[in-house]
């Protein structure tokens, strides 16, 4: 087992998804590739996964979970302004 690290923009983002009415769950510590957050808003639940930057590469238990996923819609997230994008997208 590894420890989850939390990226340093992740707090940011949580602020902001917030701010604009949506309810975030952090997932951060559950683990075996689980994105991040669990972001609700509207009636839809989305999964993000947060990541430093555009460079920030996916872990292998990360790439196993996203290819075995049979769920909704999951959202990679660099920035407050791609979590923010992100909100606007889903809420057209």
């Amino acid at each position: 087992m590894y420890a989850k690290r939390v990226d340093e923009n992740q707090k940011e983002i949580v602020k902001a998804l917030r701010l604009m009415g949506a309810d975030v769950y952090d997932l951060s510590k559950v683990g075996n590739g689980i994105p991040d957050l669990m972001v609700a808003t509207q009636g839809q639940t989305i999964l993000v996964e947060v990541k430093s930057s555009e460079k920030a590469r996916y872990t292998d238990h990360q790439l196993k979970y996203l290819s075995n996923w049979r769920g909704g819609l999951v959202v990679r997230v660099n920035s407050v302004d791609d979590a923010i994008a992100m909100l606007q997208n889903i809420r057209k």
